[in-house]
């Protein structure tokens, strides 16, 4: 995985955000962008999910426009950035931020022209994204789990899972 980069996670993943407490009840197969590696882990990615805006119906996208209308200062306004993911005018649905490793990764989203995994490399795309991504992993660090996904026992739960398979690798190697 690199960041930047556009995936899709696997149906295990999904189960595996419901098993824990949190709530996972998209039913698409939707991209989602890792953007940032996770401070406390190399191999833990956040990723934001990806939606086509023009899909969405009038009330939606009203929906949508009112939480990117708030004043800055208010967290709500960081739920959710309208940009583009190759030729696609997209919603990043930031609020849905979730912890991932390569392990839940499906496959690699390809590019329309290229063929190859999508890389974001629209720099004020990015930062924009980053700053509202900071923003709500503040919010969700002052108050774990607020979030309907679970944010935070889905990082914790990554995080184990990577210290059990790396002292399993250490134990074979020592026998």
């Amino acid at each position: 995985m690199q960041e930047n980069a556009v995936y899709f996670g696997s149906n295990k993943y999904y189960d595996t955000i419901r098993r824990l407490g949190g709530k996972w009840n998209d039913q698409k197969e939707r991209p989602i962008v890792c953007l940032l590696q996770l401070s406390e882990n190399d191999n833990v990615y956040w990723a934001i999910p990806v939606g086509n805006f023009s899909h969405r119906n009038k009330e939606a996208k009203e929906r949508i426009e009112k939480f990117l209308n708030y004043n800055q200062n208010d967290i709500r306004s960081c739920y959710y950035h309208l940009g583009k993911i190759d030729v696609v005018s997209s919603i990043f649905f930031i609020s849905d931020i979730v912890p991932i490793t390569e392990e839940y990764i499906d496959r690699e989203y390809l590019g329309v022209y290229t063929n190859k995994i999508y890389i974001i490399k629209n720099n004020a795309l990015l930062a924009e994204l980053k700053r509202k991504v900071l923003r709500i992993l503040a919010w969700e660090n002052s108050r774990p789990n607020c979030f309907r996904q679970h944010i935070t026992d889905i990082k914790n739960y990554l995080i184990e899972e990577i210290q059990a398979k790396q002292e399993a690798a250490i134990t074979d190697v020592n026998k």
